[in-house]
């Protein structure tokens, strides 16, 4: 008897997140040892999952298991098309004037010391429909991920925006991933999402005298997973799509009265008190989550404008400038959480953050690309829980 058990944690991805892991864990250990362990007839078998199989509890009960990863050499080229594999069937199939786009969207893929490798799944559906689109992402079960994404800390969304946006993150990874610590170990997130084949590494530094799990640069994989995380995002605020739309489109129209309308209507139905914060010792976060939500709205005018954030400008850091592409004005964005012991009301704390703009000449990148200063709008956010009032200078 041959056993070959094909994505064997996909099971344990959704008892994870649908909250039947115990229960899980006990058949599959039982499961699994019947079969691959007390199973007299049992010639070989072979396992495969994005996950490494050693900590999990499941196979407690077996032994002499030998665990081929995503950095071992062996079976390296195995995995997927090489890239010489994927440009001799664009040449078969009369697609050699494609190459440069398929890698930009499937290749990125790394094995042991093996670069450029492609998904089979995405590359067949390529030269079937000779359409690019997110074959492999879409087949995928991302539950798990979007949890982990939508649940982290500030700092675990502002790095998975980084990502989005093209630029790396560096972090440790540790390569044997466990479901059970998933919740008390954000950094486990980039090792899921890297094991998974969303992440790719660029590059990684190792000190063998530290006992640390080595430094990681990652970046997303290739141009597909990108799109798939694009679409996932617009998926979790598609049920207030609409109250997002009259938003940019009254910002597009400057119409200061109905930004103030929607954006508390957003807050009103979207902002939980977890996410604004209710604590002395979380000042900083609330602002950080209406910083990155307002930035998340502002999506949809990639074509028009150049969407920054945190970056140098004059004498300090914005939170959000739009930069116009074509002939539309400039704007300034900046977010400020009330401080209820100096502000009396959230008209004050309008006027601290324009004061902030002004004083710290955030314009000065703008102006320097062209944008005359009489074209550049600056708009002050303030918040307190669920209630939000926009200001302009």
């Amino acid at each position: 008897m041959i056993i070959l058990l094909d994505e064997y944690d996909t099971p344990m991805q959704e008892a994870y997140v649908n909250g039947y892991w115990e229960e899980l864990v006990s058949f599959t250990r039982s499961l699994f040892n019947a079969a691959f362990k007390t199973n007299p007839y049992l010639e070989r078998a072979i396992m495969t999952g994005i996950t490494r199989v050693s900590r999990e509890s499941i196979f407690s009960d077996l032994n002499n298991l030998k665990v081929v990863t995503t950095t071992s050499d062996e079976y390296a080229d195995c995995f997927g098309f090489t890239e010489a594999e994927v440009f001799a069937a664009l040449d078969e199939f009369g697609m050699s004037d494609k190459k440069p786009e398929v890698k930009r969207w499937y290749d990125g893929f790394t094995f042991g010391t093996h670069t450029d490798i492609y998904n089979p799944w995405s590359i067949i559906n390529y030269l079937d429909t000779g359409k690019l689109g997110t074959y492999w992402a879409n087949s995928s079960s991302n539950s798990l991920v979007g949890r982990l994404i939508r649940e982290g800390s500030v700092d675990i969304k502002q790095e998975f925006e980084d990502l989005i946006s093209g630029q790396s993150i560096i972090t440790p990874i540790e390569e044997q991933i466990v479901y059970g610590e998933l919740d008390g170990n954000e950094e486990e997130i980039w090792s899921l999402l890297l094991a998974s084949g969303y992440l790719r590494v660029l590059h990684y530094e190792e000190d063998p005298e530290s006992i640390d799990a080595p430094d990681y640069e990652l970046t997303l994989t290739n141009r597909e997973v990108r799109r798939m995380f694009c679409i996932m995002v617009r998926d979790w605020f598609r049920k207030s799509r609409r109250e997002y739309n009259e938003f940019v489109k009254a910002l597009l129209a400057d119409d200061l009265k109905v930004m103030n309308y929607y954006m508390n209507k957003i807050a009103l139905a979207t902002f939980s008190s977890f996410d604004t914060g209710n604590k002395p010792s979380e000042a900083m976060e609330p602002e950080r989550f209406y910083h990155g939500f307002v930035l998340g709205l502002l999506v949809d005018l990639a074509d028009r404008y150049t969407v920054t954030s945190n970056r140098e400008s004059g004498f300090g850091r914005y939170d959000v400038m739009l930069e116009p592409k074509k002939d539309d004005d400039g704007m300034i964005l900046e977010f400020k959480v009330q401080d209820m012991e100096d502000e009396r009301e959230l008209a004050d704390t309008v006027k601290a953050a324009l004061q902030q703009i002004e004083e710290k000449k955030y314009e000065a990148i703008l102006v320097e690309k062209g944008v005359p200063r009489e074209r550049i709008r600056r708009y002050g956010f303030a918040f307190c829980g669920k209630k939000v009032l926009i200001g302009q200078s």
